[in-house]
C-alpha cells in the first residue's frame, strides 16, 4: 500500500471538495461568531447554529462586490461560497464570495432588478435632475414626525437660517404601506409648493429602508415638479429614491445643509459686495470728477470769453509794445530835434547879432542881401541884438 504525506492527503481532499458539485458552490445560513476584520482587508469569522459551526473567511478582493454591510456578532447571515481545505492546518473552511443578511437576499435581488430597469429608462440621468434653488424661503419635509431625522432637519435649518419656514408632512417611513404615505406626501407638497423638498429618514437595516426602493415612489419622485433631496439612512446606505431624486444627501442633516443657505453667511457676502461696490463707485466718481475738471478746463479755454480775453491780452501787449516804441521814437526824435535846434541856433542870424552883427530887412520883412532892388528913400529895418532900428536909404554904394 502506498504511503502518503500529510500534504498529499490534504491536497487530495481539497481536489475532492473542489470537484463536488454541492460543496464547490454552496449557500449556508447561520449566526456570525468570532468576527474579525483583519488589517489586510480579509474577514475571518465562524458561522454557527445550534448543532455546529464552520470556519469562514472572505478575502479582501471579494468584499467590495460581495459584502454591503458591516458584520457584527450574533448577526444572522447567508454565506455563498465554496468548501475547501486549508492545507497547512488540515482544516476545511468556507471561502465566502458573497454575504447577505438573513432574509435580505430576495429583497436585494428585487432592488438590483428595479435599479437596472429604471436605469435603462433614463430615470437616473443627470439631464433630468432639477437644480436646487440657491435661496429658499420654504422647506418641505416628508418623514416620520417623531423621528430623530425631523429634529435634525429642524435644528440644522434654524441654525443656518431662522427665517426659513418648514412644512412637515407626517409620513410612515418603515414597513408595509410606507411608500404610499410618502407618495401622498409628495402630492401634498406639490399643492403647497415649497421651494425644495427633503424626503427621507434616519438609519436602519436594509429591510427598514426598503420602502424607499418602491417603484411607484421612485416614479413619483422623478415626476415631482419641485426639486427633491433624498436623505435616506446613513452615508453608506443607497436607495432607489436616492438615484431618481434631484440630489442625494448622505443623511437628513446633510439634506438640510444642502437645501438651506446660511443667513449669516449671506449677510457677510452682501456686506462684502456693498463695500466692494462702494469702493468702485468712489473710484468711479473720483475718476469722473477728474475727467469733468479736464473737460471744464478745455471748455474754458475754448469759450468765447476765454478767446476774447486772449485777444484783449494780446491787444494790451501790442498796445504796450506800441506805446513803448512810440515813446522810444519820440524820445529819439526829441533828441534829434534838440540837436537840430542847437545846430540851427548856432546858424541863426540872431545868434550873430550877439556878436555885433545886424540883420537888415525891407518894410515887408524880406532880407536885404544886395543893393540891388533897393532905392534911395526906401524904409529899412536894422535888427541888432537888443532891438530894431528903423531908418531910410540916403544912398547906395555898390561894392
Amino acid at each position: 500500500m502506498k504511503i502518503y504525506s500529510v500534504t498529499e492527503i490534504n491536497n487530495y481532499i481539497k481536489l475532492l471538495l473542489l470537484k463536488d458539485n454541492v460543496l464547490s458552490s454552496v449557500k449556508i445560513s447561520g449566526e456570525v461568531s468570532n468576527c474579525k476584520y483583519h488589517s489586510s482587508g480579509h474577514i475571518y469569522f465562524t458561522l454557527k447554529d445550534q448543532g455546529g459551526q464552520i470556519a469562514c473567511v472572505m478575502f479582501a478582493g471579494k468584499r467590495i462586490a460581495g459584502l454591503k454591510f458591516n458584520m457584527t456578532e450574533g448577526m444572522s447571515v447567508v454565506v455563498t461560497g465554496q468548501i475547501s481545505v486549508y492545507e497547512r492546518d488540515g482544516k476545511y473552511q468556507l471561502y465566502a464570495d458573497r454575504i447577505e443578511q438573513q432574509g435580505i437576499g430576495e429583497l436585494y435581488e428585487r432592488f438590483e432588478k428595479l435599479k437596472e430597469k429604471l436605469l435603462k429608462e433614463g430615470l437616473f440621468d443627470n439631464g433630468h435632475k432639477k437644480p436646487l434653488p440657491q435661496y429658499i424661503t420654504t422647506l418641505g419635509v416628508i418623514t416620520a414626525p417623531d423621528g430623530a431625522a425631523v429634529q435634525d432637519i429642524i435644528n440644522i435649518t434654524h441654525r443656518r437660517n431662522p427665517h426659513v419656514r418648514i412644512i412637515i408632512y407626517p409620513a410612515k417611513v418603515q414597513g408595509a404601506g410606507a411608500a404610499k404615505t410618502l407618495i401622498a406626501g409628495l402630492k401634498a407638497m406639490e399643492r403647497i409648493h415649497p421651494d425644495v423638498i427633503i424626503i427621507g429618514r434616519g438609519g436602519g437595516s436594509f429591510e427598514d429602508l426598503f420602502e424607499f426602493n418602491d417603484e411607484e415612489l421612485a416614479r413619483a419622485v422623478y415626476d415631482c415638479s419641485i426639486p427633491v433631496i433624498s436623505a435616506v439612512g446613513h452615508e453608506v446606505d443607497f436607495s432607489i429614491c436616492d438615484y431618481v431624486s434631484d440630489r442625494r444627501a448622505p443623511t437628513p442633516s446633510a439634506g438640510a445643509e444642502l437645501a438651506v443657505y446660511e443667513y449669516d453667511g449671506l449677510l457677510q457676502t452682501l456686506e462684502g459686495y456693498r463695500d466692494e461696490m462702494s469702493a468702485i463707485l468712489k473710484n468711479r466718481i473720483s475718476a469722473e470728477r477728474s475727467k469733468s475738471e479736464q473737460y471744464r478746463l478745455m471748455l474754458s479755454k475754448l469759450s468765447p470769453k476765454s478767446i476774447m480775453n486772449n485777444y484783449i491780452f494780446r491787444a494790451d501787449k501790442l498796445r504796450d509794445s506800441l506805446e513803448h516804441i512810440m515813446e522810444s521814437r519820440l524820445e529819439s526824435s526829441k533828441h534829434r530835434l534838440a540837436l537840430t535846434a542847437t545846430a540851427l541856433e548856432q546858424l541863426s542870424p540872431l545868434k550873430s547879432l550877439t556878436r555885433g552883427f545886424s540883420y537888415t530887412t525891407d518894410e515887408s520883412g524880406r532880407n536885404i542881401a544886395s543893393v540891388e532892388g533897393i532905392s534911395v528913400g526906401d524904409s529899412i529895418n536894422v535888427r541888432v541884438k537888443d532891438g530894431t532900428i528903423k531908418s531910410g536909404v540916403i544912398s547906395t554904394e555898390p561894392a
